[in-house]
């Protein structure tokens, strides 16, 4: 089997609007799925914001503190985005590699898994939900990375996101995912002093792509 070409991993420094990420991946799908562009890994920040995938209900945003609320077609319900949170949007050609929604989301767990154990944190897959969790205070589990994607004509768009410290009162603003009876939490409340560059650093070593 021929070994596939890396993607292009990208660091876009400073607080990215997110209506200009939108456009970006559109544009990137679009060159990838006409073999214009090499697949993406784009790691970024965004100011708060929250977002609403295809699945959301309008009685899951609680408050949104005055932020935007950006509707998207990538999967899932609402989630939050802000400084201190790690986003990986990761755009892949899937007709390269394997046909499998399943499979791909699989694999976008099992490596924030084994990135985030590098820093000693066990995160675990949950039958059901979607993400990565943790136990936090009183073994109640807590959600610490999040994942929503979209895929068009076998492109993959949108991503992932890990909570390295952002403020974790925002996420008060929703239930996140639809999910109620579990909190979320972050590396800085776990008490892992790590920085953003280096989740993603890990991330690109230990990237399945």
């Amino acid at each position: 089997m021929i070994a596939l070409p890396s993607p292009l991993w990208i660091h876009e420094p400073g607080l990215i609007n997110y209506q200009e990420a939108l456009e970006f991946m559109e544009n990137q799908v679009r060159y990838i799925r006409q073999k214009k562009s090499q697949e993406i890994i784009w790691c970024v920040e965004h100011p708060p914001i929250f977002t609403a995938g295809t699945s959301s209900k309008a009685e899951h945003l609680l408050d949104t503190f005055g932020f935007p609320v950006y509707q998207t077609g990538r999967g899932g319900q609402y989630t939050y985005h802000g400084p201190g949170q790690l986003v990986v949007y990761v755009m892949l050609d899937l007709e390269k590699r394997k046909k499998d929604i399943r499979l791909y989301i699989n694999t976008l767990e099992k490596w924030i898994i084994k990135t985030l154990s590098h820093f000693n944190v066990e995160a675990e897959q949950k039958e059901g939900r979607v993400g990565l969790w943790v136990k936090g205070e009183n073994d109640r589990e807590e959600k610490i990375a999040a994942i929503g994607v979209r895929i068009t004509k076998w492109v993959t768009w949108h991503g992932l996101s890990i909570n390295v410290c952002p403020n974790l009162i925002h996420f008060q603003g929703i239930i996140p995912c639809g999910i109620s009876e579990y909190g979320v939490t972050s590396l800085e409340k776990l008490g892992i002093k790590a920085t953003l560059a280096e989740i993603q650093a890990q991330l690109k070593r230990n990237s399945p792509f």
